[in-house]
């Protein structure tokens, strides 16, 4: 009789998996599937700018331009605490640093992100940037969108690779449907996500852009974002001005990741102390909007004050509601300070409890490092005129470019969302020159650095990505033979005919590893039966030509290899008790393997 006479029917999803498996291949399947990933992910960023704005509007429409207001001491500290309460007892889950979060599941989890994620970013950063949070939306939808690959990838029992490239497709959807920018969406993955560019991954990852953005403008029309008219065509003259803009740009850059990295050790230093990181968080940011609301939530509005304004009397529209409103002379301290200080909000949304990315942030910061660098030029007349509007464009490009390491994404960005495609050399010259300058103190970018430090960062350089998607969990051998170092050399020969290794570890009661006994090492002795009783493990044993740590990147491991030129390698915890060993012959053969699916089109 069997033991499950009644055997579950299988699900709608295993029967459309099987169908799926007759009557279409794995490649065509994938470009379906990316057009699915593109449709959804329009449709998250369309609900979540929809969110954003109606709770803006609803909170701030009666607000009175010519004076400050109040309520900015308020509704920030709300959002971030309506934000943690949702992030705490609804999702369960940490739900910040959205891209970080992509590349940790691309090189650890093979591609695979939780349910949660296709719908909890949105939630949580719409209060939080409706309310006033200094934080940009980009960076929840991406993280949406790869979410969104992911898990249809794991309904349909993809492998790793199909998976990796589906995240890839909903990273650059979001992108692409957020801005209506499909070239950016597609280098975006390119340069942030290190999704390697291949015949078999073009298609997917346009299709999904592509369909992103159709989706997007029957949602929303045809405007766009921020709205920018060329007035004045670029000229050569102005290189040497553009060159020293990019330079800015990439110190401005170094500055955003050195402060926001000092910020989140401070709020990291609290631990679980909610209330305290959200008192800490939403003073600071409470504050900051307070004397300088272009601090709240996106701050694209003030951008577009920026890259349209031709006169002092538009771009002193930016002090609207602020203690500044109607003094004009204190513009350039007022851009000054905004400059400064945003860093500072976003870091104060996200470590106070809030929800949401750098993205916008370098956005903002870049048009306002722009303008600043423009109009101190123009007021202290050095060389050839800098229109203010184009400039303003231009650190867009750059602080992008620099915050991120990813020059085409901010060449292709700012040239798609303003069809500023008449820029596209200063674009390419600042963004250039600002990733060079970030270039020499960060190696990686704001996404990066952190799993950079541990070893997890997946890089376009082949050996060393596969080596970052390498487990050393799949690879260690639990099944080995102990031995005391008291045994003598007859218990041990007793052992060594029941062993299946050639070499046996000796431990002591605690487990810590002692050393080992190399079976070839001691052939002269093992056979001669005189010398069982005099001999003892201790005697004969000998030192690892290395050992590893269980928390080793591959990297490592890969070089002690080398260096030891050792058959296997045993791995010792913190506490130096043996886990297991990994094997040379296994290591390669897996690293083999893995080369070639990585190579395979």
């Amino acid at each position: 009789m069997p033991e499950n006479p009644v055997e579950a029917a299988p699900s709608i999803f295993d029967r459309m998996n099987e169908w799926r498996k007759t009557h279409v291949n794995d490649r065509q399947f994938t470009l379906i599937l990316s057009f699915f990933v593109g449709f959804f992910a329009a449709v998250a960023a369309f609900v979540l700018h929809a969110l954003i704005a109606q709770i803006e509007h609803m909170l701030t429409a009666g607000f009175n331009f010519r004076s400050f207001n109040w309520l900015y001491l308020v509704l920030p500290v709300v959002g971030i605490y309506i934000t943690s309460l949702f992030v705490r007892y609804v999702v369960k889950d940490n739900i910040s640093h959205g891209i970080t979060r992509i590349l940790y599941a691309i090189s650890r989890k093979q591609s695979r992100l939780k349910g949660h994620n296709c719908w909890s970013s949105v939630i949580a950063s719409a209060i939080t940037i409706g309310f006033g949070g200094s934080v940009g939306a980009e960076a929840p939808i991406v993280l949406t969108g790869s979410a969104i690959g992911s898990n249809l990838g794991q309904v349909f029992r993809l492998d790793n690779k199909t998976m990796m490239l589906l995240v890839g497709c909903g990273a650059s959807a979001a992108i692409a449907g957020i801005f209506k920018a499909p070239m950016a969406g597609l280098v975006f993955t390119i340069e942030v996500l290190m999704v390697d560019l291949t015949m078999a991954s073009l298609m997917p990852i346009l299709i999904a852009s592509v369909t992103a953005t159709c989706f997007t403008y029957i949602f929303v029309g045809s405007d766009s974002l921020f709205h920018f008219t060329l007035d004045s065509p670029w000229q050569v003259e102005r290189v040497p001005a553009t060159i020293l803009l990019g330079i800015f740009c990439g110190l401005v850059s170094l500055y955003f990741i050195r402060l926001m990295t000092a910020c989140e050790k401070v709020f990291a230093k609290l631990g679980n102390k909610y209330y305290l990181k959200l008192a800490l968080g939403g003073v600071m940011l409470s504050g900051l909007i307070f004397l300088f609301p272009s601090l709240y939530g996106e701050g694209y509005a003030s951008i577009n004050i920026l890259i349209n304004g031709k006169t002092e009397a538009d771009w002193n529209t930016i002090l609207n509601n602020s203690l500044f409103y109607g003094q004009g002379d204190w513009l350039m301290i007022y851009i000054g300070l905004v400059l400064a200080t945003k860093v500072l909000a976003t870091s104060a949304t996200n470590g106070g409890g809030g929800c949401g990315g750098t993205f916008a942030p370098s956005l903002f910061i870049g048009a306002f490092a722009g303008f600043f660098f423009s109009h101190l030029w123009n007021e202290n007349r050095i060389s050839v005129y800098l229109p203010e509007k184009n400039f303003a464009l231009l650190g867009m490009a750059g602080v992008m470019a620099g915050v991120m390491h990813a020059p085409l994404t901010g060449i292709f960005l700012i040239a798609e969302i303003t069809g500023g495609y008449s820029m596209f050399i200063p674009l390419m010259i600042v963004s250039i020159c600002a990733y060079l300058t970030i270039y020499i103190f960060e190696p990686h970018s704001i996404y990066g650095m952190r799993l950079a430090r541990e070893g997890k960062l997946i890089t376009h350089h082949t050996d060393k990505a596969v080596l970052t998607l390498m487990s050393m969990e799949s690879i260690i051998d639990r099944n080995f033979t102990a031995v005391n170092s008291e045994m003598t050399l007859g218990k041990l020969v007793n052992v060594i005919s029941m062993s299946s290794t050639s070499f046996l570890p000796v431990l002591d009661q605690g487990g810590t590893l002692l050393g080992e006994v190399d079976l070839t090492k001691i052939r002269n002795v093992m056979f001669r039966t005189e010398l069982y009783s005099h001999f003892t493990v201790a005697q004969i044993m000998s030192h690892p030509k290395g050992t590893l740590g269980v928390n080793d990147p591959m990297e490592d491991v890969m070089r002690v290899f080398d260096e030891t030129d050792a058959a296997v390698l045993p791995v010792t915890d913190t506490d130096n008790h043996l886990i297991g060993y990994i094997s040379r012959t296994r290591m390669y053969a897996m690293y083999r393997k893995m080369v070639a699916d990585m190579s395979a089109e």
